[in-house]
């Protein structure tokens, strides 16, 4: 199977080169642009299968570079890289069409957890993760947003069957809570935080039919799922 590449436009050479060689060491072809006109000037002149942006770069800023890149290929999955973490930045970058966006500083494993997730959902990632998990008596499948129980089916959200997927991802370990936030509402504030609780009342009841299940509160770190 051909690697996924990957064009990185950032203008800190340093944390460029770094994301760079740990994407490479994670399987991703990846090529290192420092402004947005040389960004854009390789996607015209070669294939990639994912962007990743810095906003705040000279010559050419991220915003302007993802709106040339959009009128070129309307498909192809762009992440945002910011220091900036405002709510107008955040807005103005899904308004261009951005699949996700993360905040500096960010850890590499949740930028490669985002940069995956979104594989899976373009379907250019194959075989980057599992899409079916077995959660005791039930059966989640990932793509469908489904879980089954014998023969009943129950729908659930985006936002929950995201949350389920990290839990079932770190199964009978310790999710943390932050990262947790981060990762699905892109901010770890108190208000995303009490939103989060709400979703893991609703995954319990959805679980609840089979006693050997239990998401489990671990004080002051996260939450367990235990199955």
């Amino acid at each position: 199977m051909d690697k996924i590449r990957i064009l990185l436009a950032e203008d800190d050479e340093n944390l460029g080169m770094l994301l760079k060689e740990y994407l490479r060491a994670k399987g991703f072809e990846t090529e290192l642009f420092t402004d947005g006109d040389h960004a854009y000037k390789g996607f015209i002149s070669d294939h990639f299968d994912l962007c990743l942006l810095d906003i705040m770069m000279p010559v050419k800023d991220g915003f302007t570079l993802a709106r040339e890149i959009r009128q070129l290929n309307s498909d192809i999955p762009i992440i945002f890289l910011t220091a900036k973490s405002m709510k107008e930045d955040v807005f103005e970058g899904f308004r261009i069409g951005a699949d996700d966006y993360i905040t500096k500083p960010f850890s590499m494993e949740e930028l490669l957890f985002r940069i995956e997730a979104i594989l899976r959902r373009t379907k250019s990632g194959q075989g980057a993760s599992q899409d079916q998990f077995k959660i005791g008596k039930y059966l989640f499948d990932a793509n469908k947003q489904e879980l089954i129980f014998g023969n009943q089916v129950q729908k659930i959200t985006t936002k929950e069957s995201e949350l389920l997927r990290l839990l079932c991802n770190n199964k009978n370990k310790i999710l943390e809570r932050n990262f947790a936030l981060r990762t699905i509402w892109m901010d770890d504030n108190y208000f995303n935080a009490r939103s989060m609780d709400v979703y893991i009342t609703k995954l319990r009841k959805y679980l609840k039919e089979d006693p050997s299940v239990e998401i489990i509160n671990i004080h002051g770190k996260g939450y367990k799922l235990i199955c």
